[in-house]
Order: structure tokens, then C-alpha cells, then sequence
């Protein structure tokens, strides 16, 4: 029996608890690693998740980021954010074990505009995920780490590179990062099992996702514990077609139990 381990930008919690419910119960996952809350701890809906049946771990902000890890087996907390934070009191990473399993969900920093202090602050919090990823990784333990990175890996993952070419989604600098985050030995896990181009996670609102105008931004990392028990990975699409819908949709991998 596999493991099924989703990440999903919900892009408010408030606003999506009853598509998450609902997505749960059709797809099932064990574990489901959650961006974009939107939302204090105090205002999270520890109520209608337990009802779908799953813990919470939560990392909260009012009105902004915010990651949560649900389970449907216990919780070891191991982190409310990367090492090295400082005063960043921004909430994009919270850690645990779970299901035998090491997890990590993570909203990476947008970037833009470009022009300002979000590129670098984009590019050193990169800096600190690969430097804590690496140390991660020194513990041979399975280990997931998923999340909305922010990053359309290549111009394949983007559906109009040329128009896109200097968002921060698609810089050159962000996807060297990202590399450099591969390099250290962790698998894309839906890359690794596709080779279909221009097949997308994220579409904005508007006409952007019937047009299928996206980008293929929400990944799911796997240490070589966890990869050599990856089995598939796919991106449901589904609930991005629900009414009043994420900008964002749910990518899901199976892992040999």
C-alpha cells in the first residue's frame, strides 16, 4: 500500500477549508503539506480538519504565507522555520515527522518586483533552504520536502517563456538556486516520472487556467530515501475547476509503504 504525500497552495484557508475537505476525501492523501493560509494558529480550522480526519501542525500570519502539515497519523513538530531566520518572522516553513516519513512544507518568497528587496530576499531564503536542506540530507532519512517554490524550473514548466523571462518565477538567478538546491542530491519528484512539457500547477485568475496559461511552480523533493520508494507523482487538476477555486492545484506523489 503506498504513502500519498500532497502539497497544496490553498491561497486562503478561510476561503478553501471546504475544498480541501472535499479534495481529501476523494484523493485520500496521508499527508498533505499546505501554503498560503492566510491565517493566524488562533484562526486555523482545527475543527473541519480533524472532521476529514487528519492533525495539524501550523505555522501562522494574519493576512499572509502561513504553511500547515496535516496528517492522518501523528505529528512530531521539528520546526516553525528555516535556521538562520534572524528577525524574519515571516511564515513559510514548518517541519515534522510523520508517517515515518521527515516533511517540510514551504512557501518560497515570490520575488517581485525585481527591482526591489523581494529578488534578494527571494535568493538568500533559497540560500538558507539549500544550506538546511544539505544538512537534512546528512541524516539518510526519507524526507519530502514540498511546498509552492515559486520557481518554474525551466522554460517547459512555463507557458509563455519569452513574456516571462524576467519575472522572478523564471529568472535565470532562481532557477540556478533551485539547481543548486537538486545538485545537493534531492529528486523533482513529478519531473522524474514525466517528461510532458507545459503542464502546469498554477493559474491565475481570470481566463488563465481555461486558456491553460500556467506554470508548473508547486514541486515536491525527495531525499534518496524517499525517492528510491517514489512509485508516481501527478498534478490533479480537479479542484482548480471548483467554483471559487486556489490559483494553485494539489501535486501528489506515491511512496512504497
Amino acid at each position: 500500500m503506498a504513502l500519498r504525500v500532497a502539497t497544496w497552495n490553498v491561497n486562503s484557508m478561510k476561503q478553501r477549508v471546504g475544498h480541501l475537505a472535499k479534495w481529501a476525501r476523494q484523493a485520500q492523501p496521508d499527508v498533505i503539506l499546505l501554503q498560503e493560509l492566510k491565517c493566524t494558529e488562533d484562526g486555523f480550522p482545527r475543527m473541519e480538519v480533524q472532521a476529514a480526519g487528519y492533525q495539524a501542525l501550523v505555522v501562522g500570519q494574519k493576512s499572509y504565507n502561513g504553511v500547515a502539515i496535516l496528517s492522518k497519523g501523528e505529528i512530531e513538530p521539528l520546526a516553525t522555520a528555516l535556521p538562520d531566520a534572524g528577525d524574519d518572522e515571516q511564515a513559510r516553513y514548518v517541519e515534522a515527522r510523520t508517517m515515518g516519513l521527515r516533511v517540510a512544507s514551504i512557501y518560497l518568497p515570490n520575488g517581485n518586483p525585481t527591482d526591489g528587496r523581494k529578488f534578494p530576499y527571494k535568493l538568500s531564503w533559497m540560500d538558507r533552504l539549500r544550506a538546511h536542506a544539505r544538512e537534512l540530507l546528512a541524516s539518510e532519512e526519507p524526507i519530502v520536502l514540498g511546498g509552492d517554490y515559486n520557481c518554474a524550473p525551466t522554460d517547459d514548466d512555463v507557458y509563455d517563456p519569452e513574456r516571462l523571462a524576467a519575472d522572478a518565477l523564471c529568472r535565470p538567478e532562481t532557477r540556478n538556486h533551485f539547481r543548486a538546491l537538486l545538485n545537493l542530491g534531492v529528486v523533482e519528484a513529478w519531473r522524474a516520472l514525466h517528461t510532458e512539457r507545459h503542464v502546469y500547477s498554477y493559474w491565475d485568475y481570470g481566463a488563465a487556467f481555461r486558456n491553460d496559461d500556467g506554470l508548473r511552480i508547486d514541486h515536491l523533493l525527495l531525499s534518496p530515501q524517499a525517492a528510491d520508494r517514489l512509485q508516481a507523482c501527478d498534478i490533479d487538476t480537479t479542484p482548480r475547476g471548483w467554483e471559487k477555486a486556489s490559483d494553485h492545484t494539489p501535486v501528489v506523489c506515491e511512496l512504497a509503504a
